[in-house]
């Protein structure tokens, strides 16, 4: 009987209760799945918005991933109530909880806080080669807690946002020109003027070489086994390496063939006999 009982009641509360909750599901299901769609058109709308503005494609994809995150928790809050949760009791709990979880995620909340000040200062773009926290590579992507590299070699290097504000950083592509500094020695029986000579006429040839800044050729250092020569041109950016191993290699031959030595160290050792 008690059975009986139960199982009418359970009848019972579906037919009154059932239909409304799964209603409920329903919606609060469909709120979420179109909300998060909406979220994503709407972050895809601010990031073009930016990037036509601003012409930053770092700014654009970190304002998308920022605005794509507060619409999510937005929407997921509306779905809660929409199951019935008392969504102003749910933002005290999210409030405490998010302070809970940021004094545990301190270096999170700072890493997020040094993207943004990566993207208002600007010290590098997207696309740069910089060197920051003891690595180098081409500035790939900003995202809200890391910044990430492609090596030379292609590898993919993640440093946290708080790591690269936090020492020096160089930027090697923050200017359209760069000075190439080479040094080139000569044996002390060589004529410096006849290797000056050929330093410049190398250095004239190549195109790449800008005329101004003027190019620097000059001796440098006598030091234990040669003669040094600074050789410094002035190029664009992009020609840097391109210069850099062109002129190494032209003016290693153009030095033997005009007879120049490159000498390498070498020490003399003499030795006496000793008569008893």
């Amino acid at each position: 009987m008690n059975i009986e009982k139960y199982l009418e009641n359970v009848v019972t509360w579906i037919s009154t209760r059932g239909l409304d909750l799964l209603i409920a599901l329903v919606l609060a299901w469909l709120i979420f799945v179109i909300g998060k769609f909406i979220a994503k058109k709407l972050s895809l709308l601010v990031e073009k918005a930016v990037n036509k503005k601003q012409e930053d494609a770092a700014l654009a994809n970190f304002a998308k991933n920022v605005t794509y995150f507060a619409l999510v928790i937005v929407v997921t809050i509306a779905a809660l109530g929409k199951l019935g949760v008392e969504t102003t009791s749910l933002a005290v709990v999210l409030g405490s909880a998010g302070l809970a979880i940021g004094l545990s995620l301190k270096d999170s909340l700072s890493n997020f806080a040094a993207g943004i000040m990566i993207l208002l200062l600007r010290p590098f773009r997207l696309g740069d080669f910089i060197e920051v926290a003891g690595t180098a590579g081409v500035a790939h992507k900003i995202e809200i807690l890391t910044t990430q590299l492609l090596s030379g070699d292609n590898k993919l290097i993640v440093i946290p946002n708080s790591a690269v504000m936090a020492g020096n950083m160089t930027n090697y592509s923050a200017n359209d020109t760069r000075r190439v500094d080479l040094v080139f020695g000569i044996g002390y029986g060589d004529s410096i003027d006849k290797a000056k000579e050929v330093i410049e006429r190398v250095v004239k040839a190549n195109t790449s070489v800008l005329a101004e800044p003027a190019t620097t050729i000059a001796v440098s250092e006598l030091a234990d086994s040669s003669v040094n020569f600074v050789v410094r041109p002035w190029v664009k950016t992009a020609d840097y390496w391109a210069v850099n191993f062109a002129l190494n290699e032209a003016i290693k031959k153009e030095f033997d063939k005009e007879g120049i030595s490159i000498p390498y160290p070498q020490q003399e050792v003499h030795m006496h006999q000793i008569s008893k």
